[in-house]
C-alpha cells in the first residue's frame, strides 16, 4: 500500500489506518515536528542560509505565483546576500526544468514538479531583488502548468509552515522586508 502524506493531519490519519491494517509493519511515520525540523535542516544546507534568520513566503497569482525570501533583520546583509545568490540560482535551475533543490529539501518530489518539468517552455521564472532579499516571479499562460505551479506553491506553504494563504491573489504582493 502506498500512502502520500499531504499534511500532518493526514499523516496521523494514515498512521491510524495502517495500525488497523494487518500488513507488514513499516518504519513509524515521522512526527510533524520532526518532519518540519528535517525540512529546516536540509533547507539550511541546500539554500545556504539559516531559516531562523529569514522568512519564506509563497503567493499564488492568477498567472502563477511568487517565491519570496527575506532576511528578518534589515542589517543582516549576509543572509540577504545568501538569499539573493540562492534565488538567482534557483530561477535558472527551475527554468531549465531542474527541481533538485526542492526535492532535496523536502525529501520527496513536491506536487506539481513533474508537470512543471514537462511544461518548462511555457513557464517563466523572473528573479528580482527585494530590499531584504529576493523573489522569483513565476508566470505562465498554460492552464496545465498554472495548476501545477499552484500545487507546488501550496505544498511549499504547508511544508515550510509559512502561514501564507493558499488562495489565488488578484495582484502580486509588494516585496516584504521580513
Amino acid at each position: 500500500m502506498k500512502i502520500v502524506v499531504v499534511s500532518c493531519f493526514a499523516a496521523a490519519a494514515a498512521a491510524s489506518v495502517l495500525a488497523q491494517t494487518p500488513e507488514p509493519k513499516s518504519p513509524e511515520p515521522m512526527s510533524c515536528s520532526a518532519h518540519h525540523a528535517a525540512v529546516d535542516a536540509r533547507g539550511d544546507a541546500v539554500m545556504g542560509f539559516d531559516h531562523s534568520k529569514t522568512a519564506h513566503h509563497f503567493t499564488l497569482t492568477s498567472d502563477g505565483g511568487v517565491i519570496a525570501v527575506s532576511a528578518n533583520d534589515e542589517k543582516d546583509t549576509e543572509s540577504r546576500d545568501a538569499i539573493r545568490g540562492h534565488l538567482a540560482h534557483i530561477a535558472k535551475m527551475f527554468a531549465a526544468g531542474n527541481f533538485e533543490a526542492p526535492m532535496l529539501i523536502h525529501d520527496r518530489v513536491p506536487p506539481g514538479v513533474p508537470v512543471m518539468k514537462a511544461e518548462k517552455k511555457s513557464i517563466t521564472y523572473a528573479y528580482e531583488q527585494t530590499p531584504a532579499g529576493a523573489q522569483i516571479v513565476i508566470a505562465t499562460n498554460n492552464a496545465k502548468a498554472l495548476d501545477a505551479i499552484h500545487d507546488f506553491l501550496r505544498f511549499q506553504i504547508e511544508d515550510h509552515h509559512t502561514g501564507d494563504t493558499a488562495e489565488i491573489q488578484k495582484s502580486r504582493p509588494s516585496p516584504r522586508r521580513s
